[in-house]
């Protein structure tokens, strides 16, 4: 696969700095919510989306919901990780629906979160905050050669399970154990994200079981 903007080749990822190689013990969840297909990210890097069909009406929220629920019981995040509303989006109303169940489960079992826009979780991924799905896709193979079967249709359109694992990654970077190396200027974008207050970041970063 070609590189792209603002990512190395493969083979030419070099470890920065205060690159950690393996995070051990940090359990980080991203969450791309959507009423119709969200996406999600477990601790382990395990991708899948929550679909749900728009004859079900409201009970579509409960079925995210029970779904989430069950991911943080046997998973117990430490920081979760969800991309926020863009402003002026047509369907900003539709997946505010879904913010509300989501924020109550993770209050519920104590999981800090943080809200990260999608063109600062593009140019964090992509050095380009107008990406296209395919792009975000091309950047996490080149990353950590991550591939999701089924996430992209045709058109190119979907791209849910991406997000969430691109979401997880951020959280990873945000409290200083990234799971790849990436151009420093990229990792500075996650600066423009909404993160946890001083003590949560504390609380995550000594990854408290």
């Amino acid at each position: 696969m070609s590189t792209i903007p603002g990512l190395l080749a493969p083979g030419s990822l070099t470890p920065a700095e205060d690159f950690v190689t393996a995070p051990t013990g940090l359990r980080v969840l991203g969450l791309d919510l959507s009423l119709t297909s969200t996406g999600v990210c477990l601790p382990d890097g395990t991708s899948y989306r929550i679909k749900t069909r728009d004859r079900d009406g409201d009970r579509r929220l409960v079925a995210i919901r029970d779904n989430i629920r069950e991911a943080l019981a046997e998973h117990r995040p430490h920081l979760a990780v969800i991309e926020d509303l863009p402003k002026h989006a047509m369907s900003a109303g539709l997946t505010a629906q879904v913010h509300g169940p989501v924020k109550c489960e993770l209050i519920d079992a104590d999981v800090p979160f943080g809200f990260v826009v999608p063109a600062t979780l593009k140019s964090f991924a992509c050095d380009n905050g107008r990406a296209d799905k395919r792009e975000m896709a091309a950047a996490a193979y080149l990353a950590a050669g991550a591939e999701f079967p089924g996430d992209l249709n045709a058109r190119g359109e979907g791209g849910d399970m991406c997000d969430a694992w691109w979401l997880r990654a951020a959280g990873h970077d945000w409290v200083g154990r990234p799971l790849f190396a990436l151009p420093r200027a990229q990792r500075d974008r996650l600066v423009k994200a909404k993160w946890p207050s001083a003590y949560r970041q504390r609380y995550v970063m000594g990854v408290a079981a």
